[in-house]
């Protein structure tokens, strides 16, 4: 026969909020991240095949991520994140990747200064495609992302609802 009684980490996990959970985790990390000279550039908390992961990934403008980088993040967060969180997770710390899809408009400015591969629904004028590398240059909410064009060497304006996509772009793959 089976019971119907669910254990504390179930029922700790049934009560939680994820939205509430990250508001709290969020200036936790960019604290953490403050002191080694990195960026955390996103903050995941999801569940995959049964098991929960807060994945962060970070970035820094000054170099490279490097391993130590990831664990001096991990040491620093664990001990928080067990009060934090109530019930049992992995947590896993990298860097965004050379080929990041870029997710959400403040990554536009975290990485000010890095080439793109920029994807248009329309182009700029009848001398652009629709998909090509640039570098971005600002991202200003209402007037959108400002890139410098290789192909003219001008800068333009691009209005985000005429981005399809973007990623980081590197030369050396």
């Amino acid at each position: 026969m089976k019971s119907n009684k669910k254990s504390h980490e179930e029922k700790q996990i049934e009560h939680f909020n994820k939205k509430e959970l990250l508001d709290r985790l969020i200036p936790l990390v960019e604290n953490t991240a403050m002191r080694y000279n990195v960026i955390p550039v996103e903050i995941d908390f999801s569940k995959e095949n049964h098991r929960w992961y807060l994945r962060i990934y970070i970035f820094s403008r000054d170099h490279e991520i490097t391993l130590e980088d990831c664990e001096n993040m991990s040491r620093s967060l664990e001990k928080f994140l067990d009060e934090l969180i109530p019930f049992k997770f992995n947590l896993e710390i990298s860097s965004p990747g050379i080929e990041r899809k870029i997710k959400t408009e403040k990554e536009y400015i975290i990485f000010e200064g890095r080439d793109i591969l920029l994807k248009l629904k329309n182009g700029i004028d009848d001398t652009y495609e629709k998909q090509f590398v640039c570098k971005i240059v600002d991202f200003v909410e209402n007037e959108g992302l400002k890139v410098f064009l290789y192909g003219s060497k001008k800068e333009v304006n691009i209005k985000t609802e005429n981005i399809l996509s973007a990623r980081l772009y590197s030369r050396d793959i």
